[in-house]
């Protein structure tokens, strides 16, 4: 026996195997090292295992796609080892078919194609798997269930094809079975296997392709849950709610890393306060001495951090490492839009800056603009606040907001939020790290100081505290691409509470219009004139626009705003479930893993739910707007 094998057998020896099962009859987590890279990782007692034995030859990235799975073993396929393996395997299903009645073992290989049928031109290989069970096999809805979720998997447009195979033995070339079919029938076992080409890496070097591995590991994932929620409901004592019921809800320490880090960059910046021109309103006074044909000049705060430093940071983040890959996905999202900011950071007040904002926050399409166009048709020029409404200042306003935060501190302690009077902000509101800035001369309608207090406070930090009750970071900092869902849903807010006057929408509208004279080509001075002279807005309103729009080179984020709006109408139209949305800073995409991971989980309800849930008449304009209005039907 080799020093390999004979390390590989005194470790999975008796002592090993009753920890493990010891470990499993209580219910509690067993993770494991194991030499050769191998690993047992049980999240819990689950009626399934995925099983991966490394082959002799190279075998790059194939042992990925059972470390998405909560119950999951990498092992030697060494001939030496195989009784060790099997020992280690039986045990394992012995404890937990007592438990459930039944027992799924999911072993996955991968196979090779032929080099003589390949295109060499032809990049871009279609998956296949090879779906592989005993002839005797019965359970053919749990097949079924496999084979179809398969063929739904999809690589840069291409399908799949899947191939069912009934064989004798179920392993993958040269590897003995996993156990005797005797005890599979004793432990009422079933083994399927699962064969996947090799398309994830190259033919002569072996060398890995990891965006295809990380997208047909996540697809993979989930067919597997699908899968084993179809065994466990026809062939087990279990009975799982929904698929993701029976996915990972262990965290292991290489995810906490991850997080940690990323929410420490995100810390070092606030992007929005960075962006935003510190002169505004002397800008303003100075434009207007020139009778408006001088485009003003803005000025920004310093950077505080060194960005390349802070670059350096974020890219020697292992994200590698998270097995998880719907976590890892939100990861790797939020890396990536970090490393835009960064960039963009790095060319205030240049013509590069844009780039990097339409890459961030999009460009407004026929379809957005057609809807701006027609709203502020719908509008008169001349609509204006409610004549009996006072107006309110800094001050006074701070006021109501801490008023409103008290509300909340009642239902959660952990609300920490401060008021903030600025100068440098002059006129306005914006919520920052949990915070709320007012600017020191900020003059707002009494009419439209709840559905704003709903916006600010009832939107923005409440979702940033309902992110921070959450195991995770990401979700009070944001997820990458949240703005437009955080807007929609604060104006939406703002209906809601019979706050979202004509004034506002026609505001609205008019930052989608000089967004897309931006990204058009359009200068200052000429969207300034489209707004006041086309679409008749007042000289200031119009300047504030523009220089929301215009600043530090071209920023396209307050088209979000109507846009977020509409999405969230189709959303909830669609019968959308408003739970999710207030979990953390999300956006539209995230809301089906946010429910995977409250159904693994990983998360938990959040603590806040906005007061305007329970004004009388609430759920009576929520069900209105299901039944499928639109923008337009605001008005």
């Amino acid at each position: 026996m080799d020093k390999q094998s004979s390390t590989y057998n005194n470790i999975i020896n008796e002592k090993f195997i009753e920890s493990v099962t010891t470990h499993l009859v209580e219910n509690k987590q067993v993770r494991r090292t194991l030499p050769n890279l191998g690993r047992l990782h049980i999240d819990r007692q689950l009626p399934f295992l995925c099983v991966y034995r490394y082959p002799s030859k190279k075998d790059a990235g194939t042992e990925r796609f059972v470390m998405g799975q909560p119950s999951y073993l990498i092992a030697s396929g060494n001939k030496r080892d195989h009784e060790s393996v099997s020992q280690l395997i039986y045990h394992i299903t012995k404890t937990l078919s007592q438990v459930f009645g039944a027992f799924l073992i999911i072993e996955i290989w991968s196979i090779n194609e032929n080099n003589n049928d390949i295109n060499v031109n032809d990049l871009i290989r279609e998956p296949e798997f090879h779906i592989v069970t005993h002839i005797a096999n019965r359970d053919m809805k749990t097949v079924e269930t496999l084979s179809n979720a398969l063929n739904n998997v999809r690589l840069r447009k291409r399908s799949t094809t899947v191939l069912n195979r009934y064989m004798n033995k179920i392993a993958a070339p040269r590897l003995s079975q996993l156990l005797p079919t005797p005890y599979l029938q004793e432990q009422n076992c079933t083994v399927i296997g699962i064969a996947v080409k090799s398309i994830y890496r190259d033919l002569e070097t072996d060398e890995l392709f990891p965006d295809i591995r990380r997208s047909i590991s996540y697809q993979l994932t989930h067919a597997l849950q699908k899968t084993v929620f179809e065994f466990s409901r026809n062939q087990t004592t279990h009975r799982p709610a929904h698929f993701h019921v029976l996915g990972r809800r262990a965290v292991v320490k290489a995810v906490w890393e991850v997080d940690k880090k990323l929410a420490e960059i995100c810390g070092e910046f606030d992007f929005l306060l960075q962006v935003t021109p510190i002169n505004t309103e002397t800008a303003y006074h100075s434009f207007k001495r020139s009778h408006f044909e001088k485009t003003p000049i803005f000025y920004y705060r310093p950077l505080s951090s060194d960005l390349s430093l802070l670059k350096r940071k974020l890219w020697e983040i292992r994200l590698e490492r998270i097995e998880d890959p719907t976590l890892a996905f939100l990861f790797r999202d939020k890396r990536n839009e970090l490393d835009t900011q960064l960039s963009m950071l790095g060319r205030i007040d240049t013509k590069d800056f844009l780039y990097g904002s339409m890459q961030l926050f999009g460009v407004v399409d026929n379809t957005l603009f057609n809807t701006a166009n027609e709203l502020i048709n719908l509008l008169a020029s001349r609509s204006q606040e409610s004549k009996k409404s006072t107006t309110l200042n800094a001050k006074a306003f701070a006021e109501l907001v801490n008023e409103e935060l008290v509300y909340y501190r009642e239902q959660y302690p952990g609300i920490s939020a401060k008021i903030e009077i600025r100068d440098d902000i002059y006129a306005g509101l914006m919520v920052s790290k949990g915070n709320i800035l007012i600017g020191k001369k900020t003059n707002i309608p009494s009419s439209r100081a709840e559905a704003l207090i709903q916006h600010e406070v009832g939107t923005h930090i409440l979702t940033y505290y309902n992110g921070q009750a959450q195991p995770f970071r990401m979700l009070y900092t944001g997820l990458a691409g949240y703005e437009e869902m955080q807007e929609g849903i604060a104006v939406l807010s703002e209906y809601l509470v019979d706050g979202l006057s004509h004034p506002r929408l026609r505001l609205l509208a008019g930052r989608v219009i000089a967004a897309r004279c931006l990204t058009d080509g359009a200068t200052f001075i000429d969207t300034y004139r489209e707004l006041n002279k086309i679409y008749k807005f007042t000289q200031r309103t119009a300047f504030t626009i523009t220089a929301r729009i215009f600043r530090s080179g071209g920023l396209t984020k307050d088209a979000v705003y109507l846009r977020g709006l509409v999405q969230l109408l189709n959303y909830l139209r669609n019968r959308g479930s408003i739970e999710p949305l207030f979990v953390g800073k999300i956006a539209a995409e995230h809301i089906p893993i946010i429910q995977e991971l409250q159904l693994r989980k990983v998360l938990k309800s959040p603590p806040l739910t906005p007061r305007y849930m329970d004004y009388p008449n609430i759920k009576q304009k929520i069900e209105t707007i299901r039944q499928g209005i639109t923008v337009l039907d605001l008005i």
